[in-house]
């Protein structure tokens, strides 16, 4: 089996596969302070709920990471308790997807990754819009080339941020909400997270379908992601394990 793991800013994802099948999935916090013992009793833990073996049925590691301490553990990890390299998503990685901007290693691995899985899922031009930490919007050509994109402050990050400044504003849960007038300050939050995100990504697709000159699929990933997409208009896929698939297809091309 395969393990993929995609370290965000603010949250993991680990994928297993068997094959080509995506046969479990979780989500964690980051935390950069773990070390690479800790993250083996993690991964282990996690897996052996599954009836899965975390030394007899891994026969490969592909991370990809946009936080370099944890992934410098990730690679202690593996060699340790794996005895061999895990793939990284870094400069050199064989990824198929050619990068045409203006400073190749400015692009995050996940970016890169997402525009790989939906170029190989859905073909192309197309947009990923990753609803993480950041909102990015990663646009890749019919030929599968990343072509750039753009990106904007995540939901959850707006949210914190608005509470942090905000004396009578709280913390709520990140729901839609019953109405578009909110009725109390929880619901006025929320309709204007849930109604003013949706709106964002609509308006940041037009203007790159327009540059791009063709209709493009737009697919949604992220894990704040289901807040917000059935109010986009925009969004033709939403597939919340994107990058856990465009890595199995990295690893593919490097193991």
């Amino acid at each position: 089996m395969l393990l993929a793991v995609d370290v965000g800013n603010s949250h993991t994802v680990i994928g297993v596969f068997n094959s080509a099948d995506l046969a479990q999935q979780w989500r964690i916090s980051t935390a950069p302070k773990r070390t690479a013992d800790e993250l083996a009793l993690l991964f282990g833990g996690l897996m052996q709920f599954e009836n899965l073996s975390f030394s007899r049925n891994v026969h490969g590691v592909v991370i990809c990471s946009v936080v370099p301490l944890v992934t410098e553990r990730l690679r202690e990890m593996t060699a340790r308790y794996f005895h061999y390299p895990p793939v990284v998503v870094e400069p050199g990685t064989k990824t198929g997807i050619p990068i045409k901007i203006d400073n190749p290693r400015e692009v995050g691995a996940d970016r890169l990754v997402n525009a790989l899985a939906a170029f190989e899922a859905y073909g192309g031009p197309g947009i990923v819009v990753d609803f993480g930490t950041a909102t990015s919007f990663d646009v890749f050509s019919a030929r599968g080339e990343f072509i750039g994109g753009a990106i904007a402050p995540g939901v959850q990050t707006s949210m914190d941020a608005l509470s942090a400044r905000s004396a009578k504003l709280g913390t709520v849960e990140l729901l839609e909400p019953r109405n578009a007038i909110g009725r109390s300050t929880a619901e006025a939050m929320q309709s204007g997270a849930v109604y003013g995100f949706a709106g964002q990504v609509d308006r940041i697709v037009e203007m790159i379908s327009a540059q791009l000159g063709v209709p493009p699929v737009v697919v949604a990933t992220g894990g704040m992601a289901s807040a917000v997409v059935r109010q986009c208009r925009s969004i033709d896929h939403h597939d919340p394990w994107l990058t856990l698939k465009g890595l199995r297809v990295v690893w593919e091309r490097n193991a």
